[in-house]
């Protein structure tokens, strides 16, 4: 078979494995694959800046982008890091401007760009297949909603103790959970909108209460239920 071929079947699979995606059929999906561009980046190097041309959406197929912007100030804020299998900057595709904001990989990453020119086209000529992509998008868009109200919680502590508990299984018991750390604290305390610093305070708070423990790259949540309460605490709500 060519090279295209495995090629395409390679990029369908990890459109699939996308939750702006979830509900779109095999066939559209390798349709899409067929102008879908495949772009590796080192750590570092910048996908784009702020205010660019949109070119179109990227689904990350490993690596990790940080997309940020700079206040007046000149610190740079973290929007998001998105990892294997998340979509970002679908925005571009209803909107002339620009890019706004810059996104930029923080591991080598390898990020597939979904052409704005020819996904739209793609659209028009395939009227079930926009059906089918509002209800994907209104589902990501609950994913991105949940993603805002983790940055809007009002301290950092809380913010770490909702974070700590989402890799807890459901519903939340009280034997200890362990789990490997996939990012840099530094990339942590970013996602977080905090420095590193306060970020560390606080998971030293945290090991005072003898709620969690680190130990390298190891998390390990020794009472989650107590971690639980601690964040309805936090939220006001009865624990």
């Amino acid at each position: 078979m060519p090279l295209d071929h495995f090629r395409n079947l390679a990029i369908a699979n990890t459109l699939r494995s996308c939750q702006l995606f979830g509900g779109i059929t095999t066939s559209d999906l390798e349709r899409i694959a067929a102008f879908v561009i495949s772009k590796q980046l080192e750590k570092g190097e910048y996908l784009f800046q702020e205010g660019a041309k949109a070119e179109g959406f990227y689904v990350m197929q490993s690596g990790a982008i940080n997309v940020h912007r700079v206040n007046m100030a000149g610190k740079e804020q973290t929007i998001c890091v998105f990892r294997a299998g998340e979509s970002f900057a679908e925005a571009s595709l209803a909107s002339a401007s620009g890019y706004p904001a810059a996104a930029r990989a923080i591991e080598s990453s390898t990020v597939l760009l979904v052409p704005k020119t020819d996904f739209v086209e793609l659209l028009r000529k395939h009227p079930e297949l926009a059906l089918r992509m509002l209800g994907s998008m209104s589902q990501h868009l609950r994913v991105l909603v949940g993603l805002l109200d983790d940055l809007t919680l009002k301290d950092v502590e809380t913010r770490l103790s909702h974070w700590l508990l989402k890799h807890c299984p459901a519903p939340v018991r009280s034997q200890p959970v362990s789990f490997e750390l996939d990012r840099t604290k530094r990339v942590l305390a970013a996602e977080m909108g905090t420095a590193s610093e306060t970020l560390s305070r606080t998971f030293a708070k945290l090991r005072e209460q003898k709620i969690v423990r680190v130990k390298g790259k190891t998390i390990t949540i020794l009472k989650p239920l107590e971690l639980e309460k601690l964040l309805r605490r936090h939220l006001g709500e009865p624990a």
